[in-house]
């Protein structure tokens, strides 16, 4: 069919405008390529020259500076100094790394042994990963390695920061250490951090320095360099600033820390102090100490033997990690129990011959005499275990272990240290489930003083004195501020203890230290405003025969070390207006009253003073033994402020 006229005028149109569209567009894309190659071939000519000629342009990570750690009072805990290294890249070497190794032994000392090593360590890497040929390096050294570099093809002579710990052993089990990435490290991350991949990189192995590791560890930056055909740097095309790791600032306050710290000594022992009203750790120390600064720079095969081998197990993290018999610091709980349900009340007392029987068996008080009748809060002020022996066949163990996890037992607390122990507080259903056996009334005596299957931490035993103090369920806090944001601190709510049965057990725990006849009275405080309340306790770690016993019971101190009985201690002050809570066990110390107890004094003591302990605090026969001590401390200076670089905030 022919079209009209005026039909084909119209499509002559639509042809003509389509036509200038697509030629339109096709200019535009012209344009467009000619600009880019224009762009190409003078504005970048340089770099892609570059880029072309055999990969001569790199990428290196920038490993970001650690951050810091403060305690309370803005003291450095944990710094970066400066470490001269000089790392070697086998692909820059062209391969083959023994005669570069070689060469650079003649500049510092790196023995047959050390090459080898390293010759092994080439052969487990990839050939682009940098692998640290030494570091510690004088600058001497490290300047001597700079001036040869173009003859050691693939040698990067590296300014970096390495970890130093300025308190050395005080903090060495809160902060931990950091160390080298290692197979194990990266085989229990599902998608590594390419930094991880540096050389040597650090990170966090155990205690804060692990827990805290992703805010501390901070971001990578990266540079271009330009390098020639023997992998040498002949400089930098661009920089992008990594992101130093965040400041963490700690509960603790380094100077009662070193103060705990050498109150314990070397004896094999652990002590925490709390602040009551916030859960605030103001020192958690445990005996003996180890310098983790050796880990960072790598510690010597006899130094790390005579760690592990030391019977006082100083790698041991005992206030968290380590788990004892409460003794007769238990028997708070067991008292509260006996109130709290309703069993007994404050004028309930009991009769101490010296011993309960139980069938065929004897169970006997710590004074062979006995101590006749006995009402509650002689209880504590004596410490009479028949007391107990009898409240605890009344109560039953379901409800001993529910005021003990009440009070903080058998309770694992968030803390960011490493292996935290939940303890034991036992009941019926526990022992099924752990021994598939029936729970006994003998069970339940036993536990009544904190023995048999209690266990507790000093941490735990921290907080069940704060609870007690307050009738709140303060928890323990560790971490105070990160980069200046303080971290939330969940109020404490009451416990539902009937403060009548809460001021029975308060009482008790002062007549222990301020009665004529409290087992810690030797270790009082007297100044009025800081009288203190506490309770002792010793944890049996053997058994003691009924031959034994006829013959008279042999004295911790005619017994080898590890069989001698644990001392503890728990105790808070003020009494009138409780500010911080104490616990303290020795391992294998014989009585709490003689070795834990005034271990506790001199440390509440030192958090109430804000430095040593003010001689007209104690009895006057406990003067001299306090004025040498203090001498022989040596305390923090409070205005010193070690170098540490910058924070981030």
């Amino acid at each position: 069919m022919r079209k009209s006229p005026a039909e084909i005028l119209e499509s002559t149109r639509l042809i003509g405008r389509r036509g200038l569209m697509l030629g339109g567009i096709q200019l535009s894309v012209v344009a467009a390529l000619g600009l880019r190659m224009r762009s190409m071939q003078l504005d970048h000519a340089d770099e892609y020259r570059l880029l072309s000629d055999g990969n001569s342009v790199k990428i290196r990570l920038i490993p970001p500076a650690r951050g810091l750690i403060h305690d309370r009072n803005g003291l450095i805990l944990a710094a970066n100094e400066q470490n001269y290294r000089v790392t070697l890249t086998r692909e820059d070497a062209g391969g083959d790394v023994a005669p570069v190794l070689r060469r650079l032994s003649r500049l510092i000392p790196m023995t047959p042994e050390r090459i080898d090593e390293l010759m092994e360590e080439f052969g487990k890497r990839s050939a682009i990963t940098p692998i640290i040929l030494a570091d510690r390096l004088s600058w001497q050294q490290f300047s001597s390695i700079a001036v040869n570099a173009p003859s050691l093809p693939g040698v990067a002579p590296e300014a970096g920061l390495s970890r130093i710990y300025p308190r050395a052993g005080d903090l060495a089990h809160v902060m931990g250490y950091v160390g080298p990435v290692s197979d194990y490290d990266l085989s229990k991350i599902e998608d590594p951090d390419p930094v991880l991949m540096l050389p040597e990189f650090q990170l966090g192995k155990v205690g804060v320095e692990a827990k805290m590791e992703q805010p501390l560890r901070g971001k990578a930056g990266s540079r271009r360099v330009e390098v020639n055909s023997a992998g040498r740097e002949m400089r930098e095309l661009g920089r992008q600033e990594g992101q130093q790791g965040a400041t963490v600032q700690l509960t603790v306050d380094a100077r009662l820390q070193n103060y705990a710290a050498q109150r314990l000594g070397e004896e094999s022992a652990a002590a925490v102090v709390m602040d009551v009203q916030t859960g605030d750790i103001l020192a958690i120390s445990s005996s003996p100490v180890f310098d983790p600064n050796k880990f960072v720079r790598g510690i010597s095969g006899p130094d790390y033997r005579a760690l592990m081998e030391h019977d006082h197990r100083p790698l041991a993290d005992k206030t968290v990690q380590g788990v004892y018999p409460p003794g007769s610091t238990f028997k708070m709980v067991t008292l509260l129990a006996g109130l709290d349900s309703g069993i007994i009340n404050g004028g309930w007392g009991a009769y101490c011959p010296g011993y309960t029987e139980l069938g065929t068996r004897r169970f006997h008080c710590w004074r062979r005499g006995g101590h006749g009748y006995i009402n509650p809060l002689a209880s504590l002020e004596q410490s009479c275990d028949v007391f107990y022996y009898e409240l605890a066949q009344r109560v039953g163990i379901d409800r001993i272990a529910a005021m003990a996890r009440k009070l903080g037992i058998g309770v694992r607390h968030d803390l960011p240290m490493s292996a935290v122990a939940e303890g034991i507080a036992p009941d019926r259903d526990w022992k099924m489930a752990r021994y598939d056996q029936s729970w006994m009334i003998g069970d339940s005596l036993n536990a009544s003083i904190g023995q048999g299957y209690v266990l507790a931490s000093p941490l735990q035993l921290a907080v069940m004195t704060a609870r007690v103090a307050t009738g709140r369920s303060v928890a323990p806090r560790l971490i105070r501020a990160i980069d200046n944001v303080a971290q939330p601190q969940p109020e404490a709510e009451d416990l539902g203890i009937d403060p009548a049965h809460l001021s029975l057990a308060q009482r008790g725990m002062e007549a222990v230290m301020n009665s004529n006849r409290g087992t810690a009275m030797r270790s009082r405080i007297i100044t009025p405003e800081w009288r203190m309340a506490g309770k002792t306790g010793t944890s049996q770690v053997r058994n003691i025969t009924a031959a034994e016993r006829a013959r008279g019971v042999v004295s911790n101190d005619q017994l080898p070390w590890n069989r001698r009985d644990h001392a503890l201690f728990v105790g808070y002050a003020p009494f009138d207006a409780p500010r911080y809570a104490v616990s303290v066990v020795v391992e294998h110390g014989g009585g709490g009253s003689a070795a834990a107890a005034p271990v506790a004094r001199d440390i509440l003591l030192f958090a109430l003073a804000g430095g040593l302990p003010p001689l007209s605090s104690v009895p006057d026969g406990e003067r001299a033994a306090m004025q040498a001590r203090n001498e022989a401390m040596t305390l923090y200076d409070p205005e010193a402020r070690p170098a540490s670089g910058s924070t981030r905030a």
